[in-house]
């Protein structure tokens, strides 16, 4: 009779396997290929790739044709007489233009060189003539003086946030990775409540039963038998709410890894954790060369110097030269204008020179200056804080590698505990009282293990998010792109 009780009591042992097995590393890789979040920074990543490459078009040679083609009137104009008084005389033309350039922008200077060429044709329709005008070829340069350079700013700064843009995409796929992980150990901890929640239900059924037998013998109490009714509809309660914990976190991570399929999922339990030691300053080092925000304080540091020097050459005298030097000629006919062509100049200084401006130009200097050491100041105190929260990160995986194996080992005797609980309430050797505080301690040992679990994995994945480092593999993320 014994031995078919203890059957009973063990039935209902709940397998982890298998409609649709699933590992957290087979979670993470399905992520990162088929979730949306992957797909967001896949396309972030390509869009910043274009604009880079955009910028880097401005800084080689343009070829261009522009004019105006047809560029027709029919009107009336005002023309000034000889004497003085106005005459309104009919005008029909068209005066088209066409002009091929070839610029060049100079980095250094600010400034730009260019060859062109240019064909005018003016149509007189009242005098049915045709006049042509051209420049055969011309050579010249616009550079501006004593001015803010924008493009040697960007050069410099345009680089860096391409690099913080390609920083940024391997920390979103790692970001992502963190949130399976999250979602992973939801459903699993839904899980194990669930088979915690069936198991009780089926435990407290069978000793309800056992107990039922007793009070007809009268070796048990009309309390006791009470209690275990209770504690059986507790049990049910708990399976009810369990299986809708269990759905709602199923739906979480399909949702969120991309995953289409109606099956559901049975996790695996990452029992195996990595077991390694990372020294805290080579995780600094590490974060220091690949997370975008090295780059970023960088690239602060410039964008407020560059701020700067604009209000330092916007202050004073700001001049442009042009400069074009060529031929040019006109005739009835478009090949006339390279006979004998006629040499071509221009020269052009433009400036202004600010007289007085109430200290606006003083003012905007000292606030680029402030800004200036405010921004060299934060800078400074994100460093800080960032090499602060790797350090705190380390220490914190390395106090979970060992709370891991603690909880483990208490789950296990837990466990074994309770097994004892159960035989000795059969054998009458227990109280109802004890074998439900052994119950209790069971559960929570085992709920315990799990969340133990669950903040070594997210310890794990979010001290890679933070140095784009595989510690395990003693290598970058930066030559797995």
């Amino acid at each position: 009779m014994k031995k078919i009780l203890l059957a009973l009591l063990f039935i209902s042992n709940i397998s982890f396997a298998q409609q649709t097995a699933l590992s957290l590393e087979e979670a993470v890789q399905m992520a990162k290929d088929k979730s949306i979040a992957a797909k967001q920074a896949s396309t972030q990543k390509e869009t910043d790739f274009w604009r880079f490459k955009s910028f880097q078009a401005d800084f080689k040679p343009q070829l261009s044709l522009s004019g105006a083609l047809p560029s027709f009137t029919r009107s009336f104009i005002q023309v000034l007489q000889p004497d003085g008084t106005v005459a309104f005389q009919s005008v029909s033309n068209n005066n088209s233009t066409l002009t091929l350039a070839l610029s060049q922008s100079i980095a250094k200077t600010g400034g730009t060189i260019f060859i062109q060429k240019q064909l005018q044709r003016f149509d007189d329709f009242e005098r049915n003539s045709t006049l042509y005008n051209g420049v055969p070829v011309a050579f010249g340069l616009s550079q501006p003086l004593f001015r803010y350079n924008q493009m040697k700013w960007d050069k410099q700064i345009e680089p860096l946030k391409y690099s913080e843009s390609q920083q940024v995409f391997l920390e979103s796929l790692e970001k992502v990775s963190l949130n399976v992980s999250d979602y992973y150990f939801d459903l699993l901890i839904a899980q194990v409540n669930l088979q915690i929640a069936e198991k009780n239900r089926s435990n407290n059924d069978t000793l309800y039963k056992i107990a039922s037998k007793r009070l007809e013998l009268g070796k048990i109490s009309e309390n006791d038998i009470l209690q275990l009714r209770l504690s059986v509809l507790n049990a049910q309660k708990d399976l009810a709410s369990a299986k809708q914990q269990a759905e709602v976190a199923m739906l979480q991570l399909k949702a969120y890894i991309g995953y289409r399929e109606a099956n559901k999922f049975d996790l695996a339990i990452p029992f195996q954790i990595k077991n390694f030691e990372i020294d805290a300053q080579k995780a600094i080092q590490a974060a220091l060369g690949s997370r975008s925000d090295a780059i970023a304080f960088r690239r602060r540091i410039l964008e407020a110097e560059r701020d700067l020097n604009k209000a330092k050459a916007e202050n004073g005298l700001n001049a442009n030269l042009n400069v074009a030097f060529g031929l040019s000629n006109r005739g009835a006919k478009p090949l006339d204008i390279y006979k004998n062509a006629q040499d071509r100049e221009f020269v052009e200084i433009q400036f202004t020179l600010p007289i007085m401006d109430w200290g606006r130009s003083k003012a905007r200097t000292e606030t680029a200056k402030a800004n200036l050491q405010l921004t060299q100041q934060s800078v400074e105190q994100d460093k800080l804080t960032f090499e602060q929260q790797i350090y705190t990160q380390v220490t914190l995986f390395e106090m979970l590698q060992k709370q891991v194996k603690l909880t483990a080992e208490t789950d296990g005797i837990a466990t074994k505990r309770y097994q004892i609980a159960q035989d000795r309430y059969i054998l009458a050797d227990l109280s109802i009282t004890d074998l439900g505080i052994a119950l209790q301690e069971k559960d929570r040992a085992k709920r315990d293990y799990i969340v133990a679990l669950r903040d070594y994995w997210r310890a794990y994945y979010t001290l890679r998010y933070y140095t784009l480092y595989d510690f395990e593999l003693n290598e970058s993320l930066n030559l797995r792109k």
